[in-house]
Order: structure tokens, then sequence, then C-alpha cells
């Protein structure tokens, strides 16, 4: 009997010790699968998060913007009035304005001295104060844009952009 004892206590060992090698091999398997799915589940989210997003930009027909036709005008540099009538500071502009299209630019190059003149008309009735604020450069962007359409017979001026805005 005390054989027979001692041989399972033999195999209850030997038992143990293969449950201990198996044990460190089986929380790897263990960790590694919970690693994939995290990972794979990661990968589809993502995919099915951007499908989704093109499918919705296809639908409503969203574009990226786009820029027209840019004509760049030359340098203004004018004198702006202060409140006791003198000129007390100067103003140099670069005014490029965006176009319905490319169809109004030889219009633009035939009007150069009128635009040119109209403009520099509007920049001497401005005062330091008008443009010191973006509220006053958005509203001078308008008239600009207001003057230049009503020379133009074949587009229009969508956009007007300061390249340089440098008062001293």
């Amino acid at each position: 009997m005390a054989v027979e004892e001692k041989e399972k206590k033999e195999e209850i060992v030997e038992e143990k010790v293969e449950e201990k090698k198996k044990g460190p091999l089986l929380k790897w398997i263990v960790i590694l699968v919970a690693a994939l799915i995290v990972v794979a589940s990661g990968v589809f989210g993502w995919m099915y998060l951007a499908n989704k997003r093109s499918v919705e930009v296809a639908a409503t027909g969203q574009q990226l913007p786009s820029i027209g036709a840019i004509w760049r005008m030359d340098p203004f540099i004018v004198n702006l009035m202060g409140d006791n009538k003198r000129a007390e500071k100067y103003l140099k502009v670069v005014i490029q304005l965006e176009l319905s299209g490319q169809g109004v630019i030889p219009e633009l190059e035939l009007l150069r001295p009128k635009l040119r003149d109209s403009i520099l008309d509007l920049l001497a009735e401005k005062k330091y104060e008008d443009l010191t604020n973006h509220k006053g450069r958005q509203r001078f962007r308008d008239e600009i844009a207001i003057r230049v359409n009503s020379f133009l017979t074949g587009g229009n001026v969508v956009r007007v952009y300061f390249t340089e805005f440098i008062i001293q």
C-alpha cells in the first residue's frame, strides 16, 4: 500500500508540474488572442468610419472648395488721412482678385488703368482708423469688389484678397 500511495503522490506531483508548464503558455496564448481582438476591432472600426464618411461626402455632393482664376494688381501706395485732414500714415496694399472664370482676365487687362484709378479714388477717402480693424478691411474688400464688378461685363469678382497690407 505504501508503494501505491507513493505512486499516486508521484502522479499528482507530475500532474502539477505539467500544469505549471502549461500555465505560462496558456496565459501568453490568452493575452495574444485578446490583443489580436483589440487590434482587429480597432482596424475594422476605423475602416467602417472612413467608409461611412466617404459615403456621406458622396451623398451630399460636397467637394473641396475651389478657387477660381486669380488676377494680381500692382501694389498701391497711398497716404491715409488722419483726423486733422493731413496725411499721417502710408498704406501699401497688394490686391488679388478671385474671378468667376478665366475669361474675365483679358477684360481686366484692358480695364487695368480704369480699375487702378477707381481703387485709388476709394483709397483717398479712407482714414487710418477705417483700415485698422478686421471689419473695416472687410468693408474695404467689399467696396473694391463692387467697384470692379461695375466695370465688368463678362464675369465678376468673387473675392478680394490682400496679399500685402502694410500701414506705416
